[in-house]
């Protein structure tokens, strides 16, 4: 069958004397620039994400979080709005009984518990504190989820105790920072780290992501029609949209963070299942052993090459969402990636969409990006706007 996408805009590199990228294979031609070519030709205007990428390649990025196109997420939410809808200030905080939501909505807006809302809690950046403590924190699942699937059992758990005891009743905190912080599948192990013909080999196959943007806030979503990894089922987007919003996750087997996140993303769509609709979008691999391999997937027994048949993607995403034990229907992108694409979806994004089919919310890319909790602010926030305009529209009747 085929995906029903809209036409996928063409990245425009006429600065560089270059023309516009329509395919992927295309970037081969950027790729034959000079740094100072680019930085040259984009001096005055905006460098597209695909540029800012090949940039940082050529420089020696090791891709952390702020380099090339890893950067922060799109919304048409944030504090000014809630402040606003509120009738309050900026330097104001939303108390609880002044909130004019859902109580469990208050729950996932006040990120720190302390019982308002202020605009820390809405903070994602990588400055805040609160973002920086939750890298540490997926340090460490990480490191004791040996299974890979997003869960720590009991077992695991103690198995963890045992081995950074050595044995021992109990541990100091020397003990404890070396097992977050040392070498580990949770880090970036010496086989990780990539070379940089390992970063254009992944740039041309697209599995560092896509060179194409994706929708901006307040565009049409791209309508697709995809199969559900079982074949069960054939689900069109713009049949979803309507009564309720619909939230996107795109992700790959092969995206540790993907894996360590998808479960409170799984979670998050149990708790709105009567609020809003959410959809897996499976695509191409980020880490295949025939690409970047990652000794981090290795440890976790999780070796898979890159697939070449849609029946082989279908294979992993049955094998993905069977490790995570998905509850949110996972669909599966065709070879060509043309949903992937049209959302710029690889290596793992997340969107949230209105029920006018407009994007309302576009997490940043992955692995740097993909922040569940921000991602449940933003439904909170679209759902917040649905509610208090049926509220307003009600009383002018």
């Amino acid at each position: 069958m085929s995906s029903i996408v809209s036409p996928i805009s063409a990245v425009d590199l006429t600065p560089l004397g270059i023309p516009p990228i329509n395919t992927v294979g295309d970037i081969a031609k950027l790729l034959e620039c000079s740094p100072e070519q680019i930085e040259s030709a984009y001096e005055n205007q905006r460098m597209p994400e695909i540029v800012r990428m090949a940039l940082a390649i050529l420089r020696g990025s090791q891709m952390g979080p702020n380099g090339g196109w890893f950067g922060p997420e799109e919304s048409r939410y944030s504090w000014q709005w809630l402040a606003s809808l509120h009738g309050l200030s900026e330097s104001d905080a939303i108390e609880r009984a002044a909130f004019q939501g859902d109580e469990s909505w208050f729950e996932i807006l006040d990120r720190d518990r302390d019982g308002k809302v202020t605009a820390e809690d809405l903070d994602w950046s990588d400055s805040s504190l609160w973002v920086q403590q939750t890298y540490q924190a997926n340090r460490l699942f990480r490191r004791i989820d040996k299974s890979g699937s997003g869960k720590v059992t009991r077992e695991a758990w103690l198995a963890f105790f045992d081995r950074m005891t050595g044995g021992d009743e109990s541990f100091g905190f020397e003990a404890f920072r070396d097992s977050v912080l040392g070498n580990s599948p949770a880090m970036a192990m010496p086989t990780d780290m990539p070379t940089r013909e390992m970063l254009i080999d992944g740039l041309l196959a697209a599995e560092l992501g896509s060179p194409f943007e994706g929708p901006k806030v307040g565009d049409t979503a791209p309508d697709f029609c995809l199969q559900t990894h079982d074949g069960g089922q054939t689900i069109r987007l713009s049949e979803m949209i309507g009564s309720l919003p619909v939230v996107l996750v795109f992700g790959n087997f092969t995206c540790g963070p993907f894996r360590s996140m998808f479960t409170v993303a799984d979670a998050i769509a149990k708790q709105f299942d009567s609020q809003a609709k959410f959809v897996g979008v499976y695509v191409r691999e980020a880490h295949p052993v025939d690409g970047w391999r990652m000794g981090s997937n290795d440890a976790v027994g999780i070796e898979v090459t890159q697939p070449q048949t849609y029946d082989q993607r279908v294979e992993h995403a049955c094998r993905c969402r069977k490790l995570l034990n998905a509850s949110m229907p996972m669909l599966v992108d065709e070879i060509d990636d043309p949903t992937g694409h049209a959302y710029s979806g690889m290596p793992d994004r997340m969107y949230v969409i209105d029920r006018d089919g407009k994007v309302a919310f576009k997490s940043g890319r992955g692995p740097f990006g993909f922040k569940t909790g921000q991602m449940a602010q933003a439904l909170v926030m679209a759902l917040l706007e649905q509610y208090t305009s049926t509220q307003t529209s009600g009383a002018g009747k």
